[in-house]
Parts: structure tokens; C-alpha cells; sequence
């Protein structure tokens, strides 16, 4: 293997069900992968050795499912392999980097699918794909929206669990402050939701 190999996965996003990271798991330590993985109410984080490294995947959770977020410098080509192939099969997003001999190859993905490919060489900087008329933009940008818009949602709804929370923790304190300050970011978050909702 080339010692310069390198992926970066940017803006990472995938969504999992339990049983998936469970197979994710096995699959794993099937192929040979020392790991180990610890749970909270919020997150799975699944730690893979790969030498002397240690790539931890943060996956979020979101109702009853799973989001792989985040961005992650990958140096092991089977388990970059792994990563592609879940990007595929689940129709994720990512901006994928790879770094090799002084060159640099950019793959937009979106729902799984390549849409831009940019190879860089130095100060060089050449498109290698684009992706053509089908769908058509209107589409792909509707089809954006409407899921940029879910993740909106499910990030306010997050943020409306956390701040439920602080209420919760400034009412035991009876710290009334606080209190109205919380309600106040409540009452934005609420609007907020309803807006997209509309």
C-alpha cells in the first residue's frame, strides 16, 4: 500500500438503524478490526484500531435511528473501502478527499451518488465529472431542500430536548433568571420549528 494514502470524509452523514451498527460491528471484527464501542442515551461511538491508530465513529442518535456525522481522516484503504461502500449502500452525503502522491481527487456525494469529481495537481485544478441534466437541478436542489430541511428540524428538535433539560436543571436550582431566559429560547425554537413545518 502506498504510504501516502489518505481519505478525509467531510461533512459525513449517514443514517443507520440499531441492528445495522450491530452488523457494522460484527462485519468489523470479522475482517480482522480490533474495536471496541460504548453507548450514552445521545451517541454510540464505535472506536476501530487500525496500527497505531484509533478512528472513533460518532453515531448521533435521532428518534429511533442513528446518523454517522462528522469528519474523518481514514489512513487504512480497507477501512476507507468499508466507509465508501456504507456511503453507497445508504445514500449518504459526504465531500470525499483523497490524498495520494502530491495530488488531490474531491468527490462531491449525494444520496450515494458521485455528482462532481475535481482532481487537484499542485496549483492545477481540473473538473473530471459533472453530473449532467438527469435529475435536473430543480430536482436535486428540491430534493436538497426537503432533506436540509428534515435536518433542520431533527437539529432543532435536539436542541429543544438540551434546553428542556436546562430548564428542568434551573427550576430544581430556583434560579427564576434562567428560568425566563430558557423559556425565551424555547418560545424561538418552537417558532422556528413550526416554520419549517409550514
Amino acid at each position: 500500500m502506498n504510504k501516502s494514502y489518505e481519505v478525509e470524509y467531510c461533512n459525513l452523514e449517514l443514517r443507520f438503524e440499531r441492528k445495522h451498527i450491530q452488523q457494522l460491528i460484527r462485519d468489523l471484527i470479522q475482517d480482522g478490526y480490533s474495536l471496541y464501542w460504548s453507548e450514552s442515551e445521545s451517541i454510540f461511538i464505535v472506536s476501530v484500531r487500525t496500527g497505531r491508530k484509533l478512528t472513533k465513529l460518532r453515531f448521533q442518535q435521532s428518534g429511533q435511528s442513528y446518523k454517522l456525522v462528522g469528519d474523518y481522516i481514514i489512513k487504512d484503504a480497507k477501512l476507507a473501502e468499508w466507509l465508501e461502500k456504507l456511503i453507497g449502500d445508504l445514500r449518504g452525503h459526504a465531500v470525499v478527499k483523497r490524498f495520494k502522491d502530491r495530488q488531490i481527487l474531491i468527490e462531491n456525494i449525494l444520496f450515494g451518488e458521485v455528482i462532481r469529481m475535481v482532481e487537484i495537481s499542485g496549483l492545477e485544478h481540473r473538473v473530471l465529472y459533472q453530473k449532467g441534466a438527469e435529475p435536473s437541478s430543480e430536482r436535486m436542489s428540491h430534493m436538497y431542500n426537503s432533506r436540509s430541511a428534515e435536518h433542520q428540524m431533527e437539529a432543532i428538535q435536539a436542541e429543544l430536548d438540551e434546553e428542556l433539560l436546562r430548564l428542568h436543571a434551573a427550576i430544581q436550582a430556583g434560579d427564576a433568571e434562567q428560568v425566563d431566559v430558557i423559556k425565551e429560547k424555547l418560545r424561538k425554537l418552537h417558532r422556528q420549528l413550526f416554520e419549517l413545518e409550514w
